[in-house]
């Protein structure tokens, strides 16, 4: 798979270029520290890279990590494993609470659909998922896609989605996931690429096969 081979050549670099970035962004904190609150047990971290955002929330909740790069998760400094986010290697109701940032974007509508399947299987009954992905750039709209061949002088083949939030909250509904809070920020260009960005936060059925 290009994603992983790509990632698993850049795992170092972007482990040392990237696992400080929290520092430079509050609202990503403060959205964290709003899953921390909301946990009562396990948070998920999907698509944890260097495992940077599961590190700063283990410090507040248990934790746990999965990557796609086997390479990216030898980086990470708390538990984490390889594994597919649209089969991931955790029982069904097994976390209180998951994260994905900016891990979705590699995947294709159907894929997502399949991710987010997956993230409402792993959740208790009433537990959170934050998602955030890119939405816009100077060059990209919502909707289309640019494909990176280079990074760090490294040959990659990574495709990078720019998403529709409306279009997200739909897919997210479908999986059982009820979005309860959206957050659309612009870039802080000092500390991140040039885009529009969207969070949401997303909760799954109680037991009683709603959402509130």
């Amino acid at each position: 798979m290009s994603t992983r081979r790509s990632y698993d050549r850049v795992a170092a670099r972007y482990a040392s270029e990237l696992s400080g970035e929290l520092a430079g962004k509050p609202l990503d904190r403060a959205l964290l520290d709003v899953v921390a609150e909301l946990a009562d047990g396990l948070v998920l971290d999907v698509g944890c890279g260097p495992g940077h955002v599961a590190a700063y929330l283990a410090a507040r909740v248990p934790v746990a990590g999965v990557d796609l790069s086997p390479r990216m998760c030898a980086q990470a400094a708390v538990p984490v494993c390889a594994g597919d986010m649209t089969s991931l290697p955790f029982r069904s109701c097994s976390v209180s609470a998951l994260v994905c940032l900016y891990a979705v974007i590699h995947l294709d509508a159907l894929e997502r659909a399949a991710a987010y399947a997956e993230f409402a299987r792993v959740l208790r009954p009433g537990g959170h998922a934050l998602v955030a992905f890119h939405v816009r750039d100077a060059e990209t709209s919502a909707g289309q896609e640019k494909t990176l061949t280079q990074w760090w002088g490294n040959d990659v083949e990574l495709t990078f989605r720019f998403l529709d939030p409306d279009v997200e909250t739909l897919a997210l509904a479908e999986a059982g996931l009820t979005v309860t809070a959206r957050l659309d920020r612009a870039p802080d260009a000092r500390v991140e690429h040039a885009s529009d960005r969207t969070y949401l936060l997303a909760r799954a059925a109680n037991a009683s096969g709603n959402g509130s």
